[in-house]
């Protein structure tokens, strides 16, 4: 059942929905653009549903690059959750250094977040799936504060990466819910 898209953002009615989906484990995405506020609704999210365990798409993009991370995350995240089992994520620390791995302990809900968290390779295992919906100029003002200005060289790249990338996949037409990403929960 498609909820549509949404201003306002009622988190415990969010949570009740997810938690309608068949379970044990009720794997979310939330996806979206880069700066689209994706991290920051994941947060919110997650302690809206007690503590939901988060795994980002960026730990594994950004440690596995240029070979395609996507697989691992599913064959150690997302393949053991589904059965029931411990996943094991990675999880890029804040201040550089080494990646770490984390367990990601079955839960009723469990979020992936990040860009492409709603691919085609997984969707058929997700309860799930957010589109944060932000315009384009908020979007590069928020990665510009947040990466710096070393990342204007890249938005165009990426930009033309992510075209490619949600012209395949179709994750915003397949998701259950668009968020408006300039929303109370929107922001980062």
């Amino acid at each position: 059942m498609k909820l549509g898209h949404t201003h306002q953002v009622d988190l415990d009615a969010i949570v009740e929905s997810i938690m309608a989906k068949p379970g044990p484990v009720r794997l979310v995405a939330i996806d979206g653009r880069g700066g689209a506020g994706k991290s920051t609704f994941a947060r919110a999210l997650a302690v809206a549903a007690g503590g939901a365990p988060v795994v980002h798409t960026d730990d594994y993009a950004d440690v596995f690059e240029p070979e395609p991370w996507w697989p691992l995350l599913l064959e150690q995240v997302i393949e053991p959750l589904v059965k029931g089992e411990s996943g094991v994520a990675w999880h890029r620390p804040e201040a550089g250094g080494e990646a770490e791995l984390v367990t990601v302990e079955p839960s009723p809900i469990v979020i992936i977040e990040g860009v492409s968290s709603g691919r085609r390779e997984w969707a058929d295992r997700l309860a799930f799936v957010f589109w944060i919906d932000t315009p384009t100029d908020v979007r590069r003002e928020r990665m510009l504060r947040r990466d710096g200005e070393e990342a204007e060289k890249l938005w165009d790249d990426y930009e033309t990466e992510e075209d490619e990338h949600f012209a395949r996949h179709r994750t915003r037409e397949h998701a259950d819910l668009i968020i408006d990403g300039l929303g109370e929960l929107g922001h980062g």
